[in-house]
């Protein structure tokens, strides 16, 4: 136990260490020159520098959540997890690059890294749930937690993009990729294509659970060249992730607004490609989102589904964590893209994906441990500089109290 704690307290003085350093952020351009370079040395060597002050950075912050919730059997899981992929990758340090053998190891440790960690959103949503049945959430809880998970799951995701791109260029991930991919970017990346494949999976889970389903009406423009194709330089499996959620949600309001219908009305795609935005718009008639829940939709502690059981963590991908929109907004934003949400009460919504098309200007988007991220897990949220909605003006009989509102 003794040994264990002083491992314990190495492991965390070389994190402190490695958070000192921000993350060098890179764009989808440098990951295609890193892909057609095709030289593992300099992988490793950019990767066992850079993935340990990328790790370092997020659990610096994962340290400063409240006690509540770091106490979580799931939050500590996850927690150990990280830990000991950080001292794993720390073993390379001062390893050879020269080795054929280190690399290898290093490409192996990477991929059981990446399977260690494979489950990380599901048991995190876990410990929420934990939390929130062991204990009341207030306000700054619920902000600390807010403002966490957004970091820490786009953090997640730079990190496995690392990975599956050293994995896949270098790693048994090789043989499964499509001939043209350059590690996991396609370069000529068919959005439409990739909108039927999420559409169709989306639609096999909707004939499941209601034995129906919409169509889908898909309309693509090339604004800036009318004869050229709708792609872009992407990773295909991001892309895929942001239309599966979104289909998943326009189906199951479509249905649950239309099931004594004979005839679902379809959901339009309108995919756009101009000279700086790649943009896909959905729109269903799904009945719509009030104003009152739209700010909710972003927010991991709020779904409109059903909590999923403790057996149930396989089926539909995150169903009843609420964490499908908030999720897929990262990804869209990951690479300086976007994902906007716009509604019409009683008529349906329309969701928006942003793309960059100059793989160039697509910089991944990264969060830092410093000074400023580390207010927002101590300060207190002040109050409302304005007056709110809720509050009762009125008299008993509809009319403007005369009395003046005081301000403490």
């Amino acid at each position: 136990m003794r040994i264990t704690r002083i491992l314990y307290r190495e492991v965390l003085k070389q994190v402190d260490y490695y958070s000192r350093f921000n993350p060098s952020p890179l764009s989808i351009e440098k990951f295609l020159q890193f892909g057609q370079e095709k030289c593992e040395k300099t992988s490793f060597l950019f990767l066992r520098k850079e993935l340990p002050v990328r790790i370092a950075n997020i659990m610096k912050e994962l340290h400063l959540l409240p006690n509540s919730l770091l106490e979580m059997p799931s939050v500590e899981l996850v927690k150990s997890w990280y830990e000991r992929s950080f001292d794993e990758i720390l073993n390379f340090e001062n390893a050879s690059s020269d080795s054929a053998q280190v690399l290898e190891l290093f490409c192996d440790t990477l991929v059981k890294i990446r399977n260690r960690h494979s489950n990380v959103v599901e048991t995190m949503a876990q410990g929420i749930i934990e939390l929130k049945q062991s204990s009341s959430v207030d306000q700054h809880l619920e902000h600390c937690i807010q403002y966490f998970l957004n970091r820490f799951y786009m953090s997640r995701i730079s990190i496995r993009m690392l990975i599956n791109q050293h994995a896949a260029l270098f790693g048994s991930d090789l043989h499964n990729q499509s001939p043209r991919n350059i590690g996991c970017i396609d370069p000529n990346c068919d959005v439409k294509a990739i909108a039927y494949d999420a559409y169709d999976n989306a639609r096999f889970l909707c004939d499941q659970y209601y034995l129906t389903s919409p169509g889908i009406d898909i309309e693509t423009l090339n604004a800036s060249d009318p004869d050229g194709p709708v792609t872009i330089v992407y990773t295909p499996s991001h892309l895929y992730h942001i239309l599966f959620e979104l289909y998943k949600n326009a189906m199951r309001a479509v249905v649950e607004s239309h099931h004594e219908d004979d005839d679902l009305p379809a959901i339009k795609t309108i995919i756009v490609k101009a000279k700086e935005d790649l943009t896909i718009k959905i729109c269903d008639k799904g009945g719509g989102i009030p104003r009152s829940s739209r700010d909710m939709l972003f927010q991991y502690m709020y779904s409109t589904a059903p909590q999923p059981s403790a057996s149930g963590m396989n089926s539909a991908p995150l169903a009843g964590y609420g964490y499908g929109l908030p999720i897929s907004r990262l990804y869209a934003r990951y690479l300086q893209g976007d994902l906007v949400i716009s509604s019409l009460e009683g008529y349906g919504t329309d969701a928006i994906i942003y793309l960059k098309v100059l793989s160039s200007e697509a910089n991944e988007l990264l969060p830092v441990f410093n000074k400023t991220s580390s207010k927002h897990y101590t300060s207190i949220q002040g109050t409302h500089d304005w007056s709110s909605g809720s509050t009762n003006n009125t008299n008993g009989n509809g009319k403007w109290n005369d009395r003046m509102s005081v301000s403490n």
